[in-house]
């Protein structure tokens, strides 16, 4: 299978990803240049990529002593991604980018994300650089940014540590002001940093001459206590080695060092650390520019006290691409078992007199219990892949529309983004689950690749804000803000598919369903807050999202059909069959989930909330 027909039809056919170029910032772009950087990451995606998934799941990286050691494909293939531009692609040509649209952008990594997810494609570090373009000082984009961008310097967000996890309220990474004159140094008001942090993907390696560290710390006050909560939160640069102000390394080691190496069940390619800050392993010289003190150098990023809104910024991006990279795998598992299922031979049809065992075996393909399977998996993985470059193509209209249509674009992505995170992390999780099932044992076994597709997405529910946290966020803040107009401006914009859709014989009957959804949603969002109490309102918010996103999805497909069925009435290509198909499998089998998630809703049902641990 290729992913590049389904990748033209959701840009150039639905999303008319074309028209940008009509745009000031994209006036060098057509059609033509889209194509061919989606050209371009194919290949090396084909060729850099896909060859070397399994290696590096079994290569995992190791510590020598010395230096973490990562397999040669790995080092070759950040090389070519580097070397593409696409660390740089949305970003102006001043900073060395090519002004790319996002839509653009992300499809193209999801050639990446599709031959290997664990190698990796700079998501952190287009992240890390892109929150610096936002709340860095000119200096700071100079020095770390751009030099992340042209993949001399990668980047990480260190968030968690080990007492505290999602719970940043808790952080206790302290930073001090570095003697006097701190907050004249040119790269930053400069502080010495303290502690612990875990769970930080791409830690640390020799891919690239440096890292550059997005640290969240607290800065004592007057009597030396950390402020509670997340009011004390301030945002810091701690790079691995120490830069000059004119971008070249100092030659002196930070004194940032590695903890350890996490043992991961999957995404066995990157490094995922823990990480130690100003333990003195490297202490940084007393003479020079680095003050008197002792600890890890950072530069302050931003205001004090204001770290989390700053790192909000990286962490909202990473959650389309972490959507993204578990669509991408459940698209490759869905293509590998596609391929078995047409085949391996097993069984025979059942016919008026039982089974013949005197004809051929036929493909697996032919037993309606494997096409659910295929069907279940297509729904899930198309519809996602569509759900993210919606997303990606609110964040160009954000950025480039201008007035109201940037602002509905900002405040649909607020809601939207749970969503993207959560749905794909969830269902195309499934996808995988279900190509294990179509290859039987051996879909069990490391002969076949969908094992380790599904070890890979198992972490996407988790990294980036956990399944309950996106709930949370969804429940008891998106659809709230602004008085709800967030959610009033999708169910406008689904209400406007529903009257196309409604117009259109093959597409009428769902556009009813969606219109019935949707209401179910509406009435529930209204009484899981009737009573006011975040408690009871929240105590189902996961089956909340749940059907918030089968409904989404259901959105997705039927306008996805629409345009599908304006290009070829008559369902004479195999590609609209295809959708078609896939759209009812849709509406038939799993729309109708949202009335027992709902349910709990509505009822603002406490079973799971109230009962007691001893019990258990």
């Amino acid at each position: 299978m290729n992913l590049r027909p389904t990748i033209d039809f959701l840009l150039n056919d639905w999303l008319d990803t074309s028209a940008l170029a009509q745009r000031e910032r994209f006036a060098d772009h057509s059609r033509d240049t889209f194509d061919a950087v989606l050209d371009t990451c194919e290949r090396i995606a084909r060729d850099k990529y896909a060859p070397f998934n399994r290696l590096v799941d079994m290569q995992e990286p190791h510590f020598d002593g010395e230096k973490v050691v990562l397999p040669q494909a790995t080092h070759e293939a950040n090389r070519a991604y580097a070397e593409s531009g696409m660390l740089s692609a949305a970003q102006d040509y001043e900073m060395g980018g090519m002004q790319l649209p996002y839509s653009v952008e992300a499809a193209a990594n999801a050639f990446f994300a599709c031959a290997s997810v664990s190698i990796g494609s700079g998501m952190l570090t287009t992240g890390n650089a892109n929150l610096l373009m936002t709340h860095g000082t000119e200096m700071q984009k100079e020095v770390f940014a751009k030099n992340e961008f042209a993949g001399r310097f990668s980047g990480t967000m260190c968030l968690s540590e080990p007492q505290a996890g999602s719970s940043l309220s808790d952080v206790a990474t302290r930073a001090v002001p570095d003697g006097e004159g701190f907050e004249s140094d040119p790269l930053g008001a400069r502080y010495r940093l303290k502690g612990n942090k875990m769970w930080i993907s791409s830690g640390e390696h020799e891919l690239t001459e440096n890292i550059i560290h997005l640290v969240l710390a607290k800065i004592p006050d007057a009597d030396g206590k950390l402020v509670p909560g997340t009011r004390g939160i301030s945002l810091f640069i701690v790079p691995k080695k120490m830069v000059n102000p004119d971008g070249t390394l100092s030659g002196v080691r930070n004194d940032v060092a590695l903890a350890g190496l996490n043992h991961k069940l999957g995404w066995r390619g990157t490094t995922n650390t823990l990480l130690n800050f100003g333990e003195g392993k490297f202490p940084v010289g007393q003479d020079g520019p680095y003050g008197n003190g002792a600890g890890a150098v950072g530069y302050l990023v931003g205001q004090a006290g204001k770290g989390l809104q700053c790192m909000f910024h990286m962490m909202n991006e990473a959650r389309i691409g972490v959507g993204i990279a578990a669509t991408m795998l459940g698209m490759a598992g869905y293509y590998a078992s596609l391929d078995y299922a047409r085949n391996r031979p097993q069984g025979r049809p059942l016919g008026a007199s039982g089974k013949d065992a005197t004809k051929p075996q036929v493909a697996i393909i032919e037993h309606a219990d494997v096409k659910r399977m295929l069907l279940a998996q297509k729904a899930y993985c198309e519809g996602a892949l569509a759900l993210e470059l919606y997303c990606a193509r609110l964040v160009d209209e954000h950025h480039t529309a201008g007035g109201d249509a940037a602002n509905d674009a900002r405040l649909l992505l607020e809601v939207l983004t749970p969503i993207a995170k959560s749905w794909p992390s969830e269902w195309c999780l499934e996808a995988n689950s279900l190509a294990i099932q179509i290859h039987g044992g051996y879909g069990y076994t490391r002969d076949f690749p969908v094992e380790q597709y599904w070890r890979d997405n198992r972490l996407n529910m988790i990294h980036e804000g956990t399944h309950g946290i996106q709930a949370t966020d969804l429940l008891g803040r998106k659809v709230l803000m602004e008085e709800g107009r967030g959610l009033q401006l999708l169910a406008a914009r689904m209400t406007a598919t529903i009257q196309k859709a409604a117009n259109l014989p093959d597409l009428a009957g769902h556009a009813k369903a969606l219109g019935q959804a949707l209401q179910q949603v509406a009435a529930a969002t209204q009484k899981a807050w009737a009573t006011g109490s975040p408690t009871e309102a929240l105590a189902n918010a996961v089956p909340y999202m749940q059907a918030f996103g089968h409904t989404v999805l259901a959105w997705i497909w039927l306008d996805v059909a629409a345009r599908a069925l304006e290009l070829d009435a008559a369902q004479a290509t195999a590609a609209t069959q295809g959708r078609m198909g896939a759209t009812r499998f849709f509406f038939h089998y799993e729309l109708p989930k949202i009335g027992a998630w709902l349910g709990v809703v509505e009822s603002r049902d406490l079973t799971c909330a109230d009962f007691p641990q001893d019990a258990f």
